[in-house]
């Protein structure tokens, strides 16, 4: 029997009191640590030393894998080269290596690369972008934004604001101004694999959107390709295609937040790309450095880069007042090359592609199991609705991946969702075996 101790990994009460954890139940915690004290390739270490299945690619991030040999060693020796760059109004050669690299993986014409530090950052820059875009078009009066509810854009205002999780909204108060159009949910399409067939008509939720605040007023539309946060919903087929078309009519950018979706999950390098469209803007996150290093972007049009140029006055003012100090940082640049490099030289978006109906056809077999009401699915991203106990929509989903890590297994409760994103190169018998983790610990829930 596993005593608390073993599970403090030599912390003290005191340090375990100092840290306000995120995301998380910190008196739930605090009672009962789940401490990781080192990974490798798909597997985490507890304290209690045991070897834990990582179900959830660390937070949607760690997709080719943890320590990967190649990215430790590009970051070591970024270490002994240069901590450290400025990056306004200086460069570091690695920075632009890196823009290059992303741009090469991205559908054609997204082409200019802005560095953030995370996926949260990447939103509120598009966002902002959006917004100055517009004046320097000389339509100052776009800046109302439309979001998704469901959406999950990080947790700065921008982001919380466009999205649309109750849960990370209602404690703030009011945010950037926003409306939201219906998430992409129906009953019919329960226990659908993949791509629903029904649900391309809900895109038209946006003209009326349009209707009520007119297109003059409203800079960009928002939206995940496939929502990961609320429980991996993917796109109907045609609805992407059709909020293009909208925007195009009405002269709105839609930006694409690919934070989640980026570098692999889809089974392509883009959910752009493995949709079918390509949108104004993108950001990226989590994967670009395999989540060794924080590090995120915004990817834009060279129609968007070029109007901050012409319109950006003298040559030595600056086109767009906005950034990081640890924008295109060196450590993050070495990571993410090496990350890059390591998605295209193994293959591993191959490899999602040839996992995917594997992991489908397992993930759906957990369809009758006790209380799950809905199961979704798209490349290694996956997630099952668990069905409400009287009052309190998130228990259920929290006792099972307590569950789940005692049988060795990491997945994720978000709301009344369990949710998976497996490794890129996780086994058949992985996923079986998570999978019977699931359905034993569903069928242990009183």
């Amino acid at each position: 029997m596993t005593n608390n101790n073993d599970k403090l990994a030599g912390l003290s009460q005191a340090q375990l009191d100092a840290y306000w954890m995120p995301f998380t139940a910190n008196r739930q915690f605090k009672k009962d640590p789940r401490m990781i004290v080192s990974a490798e390739g798909r597997y985490y270490t507890s304290a209690d030393g045991r070897q834990i299945f990582d179900g959830l690619s660390g937070l949607w991030t760690c997709g080719a894998g943890h320590c990967h040999p190649k990215i430790t060693e590009a970051v070591s020796k970024q270490l002994g080269e240069i901590d450290y760059s400025p990056a306004f109004q200086f460069g570091y050669p690695k920075a632009f290596q890196l823009a290059h690299k992303v741009t090469e993986l991205m559908p054609e014409g997204l082409n200019r690369v802005f560095f953030t530090d995370s996926g949260s950052e990447s939103v509120e820059t598009a966002l902002k972008i959006a917004r100055a875009y517009w004046r320097k078009k000389g339509m100052a009066s776009k800046t109302r934004f439309i979001g998704r509810a469901k959406g999950y854009h990080g947790v700065n205002f921008g982001g919380i604001s466009v999205g649309g999780i109750v849960g990370n909204r209602a404690l703030y108060g009011q945010g950037v101004e926003t409306t939201h159009i219906s998430h992409t949910m129906l009953a019919e399409n329960r226990f659908v694999k993949g791509m629903p067939d029904e649900g391309a008509f809900l895109a038209e939720d946006l003209e009326a959107q349009i209707a009520i605040h007119d297109a003059s007023n409203i800079a960009a539309v928002i939206v995940e390709p496939l929502a990961g946060s609320a429980g991996v919903i993917p796109p109907p087929k045609g609805y992407l295609q059709k909020l293009r078309e909208i925007c195009d009519k009405h002269n709105i950018l839609l930006i694409f937040d690919e934070v989640i979706t980026g570098f692999g999950r889809m089974g392509s390098y883009t959910g752009a790309e493995e949709f079918g469209v390509t949108p104004d803007m993108l950001t990226i996150a989590k994967q670009l450095t395999n989540g060794v290093v924080p590090m995120g972007a915004v990817v834009a049009k060279q129609e968007i880069y070029d109007t901050f140029m012409a319109e950006g006055g003298k040559e030595h003012m600056l086109e767009l007042p906005h950034g990081y100090t640890y924008s295109g940082h060196p450590v993050a640049c070495a990571a993410g090359l090496a990350a890059l490099d390591l998605l295209v030289e193994e293959k591993l978006v191959d490899r999602v592609q040839s996992a995917a109906p594997q992991f489908q056809e397992l993930l759906h077999s957990l369809k009758g199991a006790k209380y799950v009401t809905d199961i979704r699915n798209y490349g290694l991203a996956g997630a099952i609705t668990i069905e409400s106990a009287p009052g309190d929509p998130a228990v259920r989903p929290f006792e099972v991946m307590l569950k789940c890590w005692e049988k060795g297994f990491y997945v994720r409760a978000g709301g009344d969702t369990i949710q998976l994103g497996l490794p890129f190169t996780t086994e058949v018998q992985e996923m079986d075996d998570i999978i019977n983790a699931l359905g034993d610990s569903l069928a242990e829930l009183d």
